[in-house]
């Protein structure tokens, strides 16, 4: 029995109630998120009055994250190393690393100019033929002939492709389908003007730009590979002030995080005072693995649809 209780206490991190954690003292253990088990104060780190205990409470669940420690599962960190994606220039099927169930935009470069459309990859062939489901335009299938040459951009784990394909089959059976060849030259798409995606991420902060501890934890409302907009029960800095930023990346893609400075755009301040000021910030210096790590992170939370529909995009 006794075995099962300490157990059972290690599988389940405590859960804090707001008289557990101190204002104007320094922490006596780290806390984490329990959604997610993101590090939000490491231990020693000091909440400033009842207006930034107030918004750990509303924003998250916090957990001791000692206990997290103890259970043999650290709270994430800067020190969980990002797995470096390859930089080989990718040349065929396999060096994309696509992913059965990953989005590609289609479009018939006959009568060029058209939308692209959003299908899915249901399967590879040992040839590097790509099987699709039929690619779908105001809920009907776009009209595909054998023969026909078709630019496809591809989403995949660690970058956007684009290259071009011939349709070698239309299929009705067992299901509906679409029998790509191999691909042709496949090519990086160019640097675009960033996207901006809705999130909800934890973002611990520290003022100024130098330092190993962090000041505060605030929450991402807004993420691009350039900026991320930050919700915080105080203001951050003034416009043109550097911000030390840590958050974790949750995709598909190898984990990553992001440990950087960030540079306060604009700051709208809150109507009401207990209301919450918001920050655009854009990210200073980035290195090559959390660029992409970022650049995967929204392009996975585009809308399918609205994505590949618009042509200006």
């Amino acid at each position: 029995m006794e075995t099962t209780t300490e157990a059972s206490r290690e599988a389940a991190p405590q859960i804090l109630s707001v008289d557990m954690v101190p204002t104007g003292t320094p922490l006596e253990w780290p806390i984490a998120d329990a959604s997610d088990h993101a590090l939000l104060y490491d231990r020693g780190a000091i909440l400033l009055n009842d207006a930034e205990r107030r918004f750990l409470f509303d924003t998250f669940k916090p957990i001791r994250g000692d206990d997290l420690e103890d259970a043999g599962a650290s709270p994430a960190s800067a020190d969980n190393q990002a797995a470096k994606p390859d930089s080989t220039v990718p040349l065929t099927v396999k060096d994309m690393h696509l992913a059965i169930g990953g989005l590609l935009g289609l479009r018939s470069q006959v009568g060029g100019g058209t939308p692209m459309q959003p299908c899915r990859i249901i399967g590879f062939a040992p040839n590097e033929s790509i099987f699709i489901t039929p690619p779908m335009t105001s809920g009907r299938p776009v009209p595909l002939a054998p023969g026909e040459n078709v630019e496809i951009v591809a989403i995949a784990s660690q970058a956007v492709f684009r290259f071009v394909c011939t349709v070698d089959a239309v299929c009705q059976l067992p299901f509906d389908y679409v029998v790509l060849s191999r691909p042709g030259v496949i090519r990086r798409l160019r640097e675009r003007k960033s996207i901006r995606v809705r999130t909800r991420l934890a973002v611990r902060y520290g003022l100024g730009v130098t330092g190993d501890s962090y000041d505060g934890v605030a929450l991402a409302t807004g993420i691009s590979a350039l900026g991320i907009s930050l919700s915080a029960p105080l203001p951050l800095g003034q416009v043109g002030d550097r911000v030390r930023v840590s958050f974790g990346l949750k995709s598909p893609a190898p984990g990553s995080h992001v440990e950087t400075t960030a540079i306060v755009r604009n700051v709208q301040r809150p109507a009401t005072p207990d209301g919450l000021t918001m920050h655009g910030m854009e990210f200073d210096q980035l290195d090559t693995v959390q660029q992409m790590a970022l650049k995967v992170f929204v392009f996975d939370r585009q809308d399918d649809v609205q994505y590949w529909s618009n042509p200006t995009r």
